[in-house]
């Protein structure tokens, strides 16, 4: 019999990431291995990683990873693409065939921009058209998957252990001002490459490690407003999430945690009145976007980071820094991975944000 202390309980999935606050570009090698010390934390059914600034050449346009079951779906897709967008460059995602990584389905990117004679007849900003865009593909155009979306940045995800799918990806051969890394142990929801972590719309990506129970309240919340979560799994709605309250409510990263990571009403009353009387009219806003049970999430943006952990920490993260780097894990082994200098490390409380800018222009 196996006592206390001679097994893992690993509490499912490994985020891990990392993020230059000058702007440095640093290729996709140490993020990959960061994951390798907490592989016994996903399952291979689902890694991904998620890079911003890989993209300088074509910073200008939105990069569209898409997924295709085949040729003839990419036709009907390309044809609705044309109609919609600019399309500046499309070609196949660089791979390198490995046998961990099977049923590989096509994988397409898209360099465009849209279609200026459309966006003045629907009077809408290029956000929020890009967002609509993507949805009616996600959900009409049976056999092709929009994955990825933002500008300068990209999602690379796969049915996979995330150290294999980093090599799948060449990912060594990318360089960006900040990284992303999941590994997936799936609960609820079956393991495919859609599925696999960062969920991405636009520039915003979320990594996350844990289990909401608040999915149907947040889910049907979520969807008065156009998003339309197709797979049924709750790291699509926290992007979805993350997307309405700083895009579209124009909220600060931190009002956002204080809504999905909202403090107890016991917390608020014992807060300074001005800081009460915020934290009031947000939990009374945005009630239905309280997310409750485990959860450690990363949430990358253009220019940033920020972790996450659950009002209770129920799930495990860590933070640590180098010189001008920030490393984020759910384990301090793999951020001595990527840096065995590490400094500073902390564990942050439960609802407290970790906020990381890089310097203002570098990227």
């Amino acid at each position: 019999m196996l006592l206390e202390g001679q097994v893992r309980i690993p509490s499912g999935c490994a985020i891990s990431a990392m993020i230059s606050k000058e702007g440095r570009r640093v290729n996709g090698e140490k993020i990959m291995q960061s994951m390798v010390p907490m592989h016994d934390r996903s399952n291979g059914l689902g890694g991904g990683f998620a890079a911003y600034g890989i993209y300088p050449e074509y910073r200008d346009f939105y990069a569209l990873h898409i997924f295709y079951n085949d040729n003839s779906d990419r036709e009907e897709c390309e044809r609705f693409l044309r109609e919609m967008f600019e399309i500046v460059k499309a070609e196949t995602i660089p791979i390198r065939k490995i046998p961990e990584i099977t049923n590989v389905p096509l994988i397409w990117r898209y360099f465009v921009t849209p279609l200026r004679s459309v966006l003045s007849r629907l009077q809408l900003d290029e956000k929020e058209y890009v967002a609509r865009m993507v949805m009616r593909i996600n959900t009409g155009i049976n056999g092709a998957y929009v994955f990825s979306s933002g500008k300068n940045m990209g999602v690379f995800k796969a049915v996979g252990f995330p150290e294999d799918v980093g090599r799948f990806y060449r990912l060594e051969e990318y360089e960006g001002y900040s990284w992303t890394a999941h590994g997936r142990y799936p609960t609820n929801t079956p393991g495919w490459w859609g599925g696999a972590h960062p969920f991405a719309l636009l520039d915003y990506s979320i990594v996350h490690n844990g289990e909401i129970s608040s999915y149907d309240a947040n889910r049907r919340y979520i969807e008065m407003f156009g998003y339309k979560c197709t797979l049924q799994t709750d790291t699509e709605v926290i992007t979805y999430i993350a997307d309405y309250l700083i895009r579209r409510q124009g909220l600060t990263l931190k009002e956002m945690a204080s809504v999905i990571a909202a403090p107890f009403w016991s917390t608020i009353d014992s807060r300074p009145e001005h800081e009460r009387e915020q934290l009031n009219y947000l939990r009374t806003i945005y009630p239905s976007l309280l997310i409750t049970g485990p959860f450690s999430i990363i949430l990358g943006f253009e220019g940033g980071l920020m972790a996450l952990n659950d009002r209770l920490k129920l799930r495990s993260m860590v933070t640590a820094e180098k010189n001008d780097m920030v490393y984020i894990a759910s384990e301090e082994a793999a951020i001595r991975v990527m840096e065995p200098d590490a400094e500073n490390i902390y564990a942050p409380s439960g609802g407290e944000p970790v906020i990381v800018n890089v310097k203002e222009g570098a990227y």
